[in-house]
């Protein structure tokens, strides 16, 4: 898997799981969900994405978006 789909698979869950737990568990949940589109857009800016560089280290391939 190219490192660009990975990181968006990896935020796209991250926001399902938080808006679930959010709306089932506790609504402070709905914090992780800020955070991860925060992280998006600040990421569509600098070009820096900390889980692009975790899944970098993990092996995958490089993709267009995260180099």
């Amino acid at each position: 898997m190219a490192l660009d789909r990975a990181v968006l698979l990896f935020a796209g869950c991250v926001v399902l799981i938080s808006v679930t737990l959010g709306y089932f568990v506790s609504p402070w949940w709905f914090a992780l969900t800020a955070f991860a589109g925060f992280n998006m857009i600040q990421s569509s800016f600098t070009g820096f994405c900390p889980a692009a560089m975790v899944f970098k280290l993990l092996g995958a391939k490089e993709g267009c978006a995260f180099r």
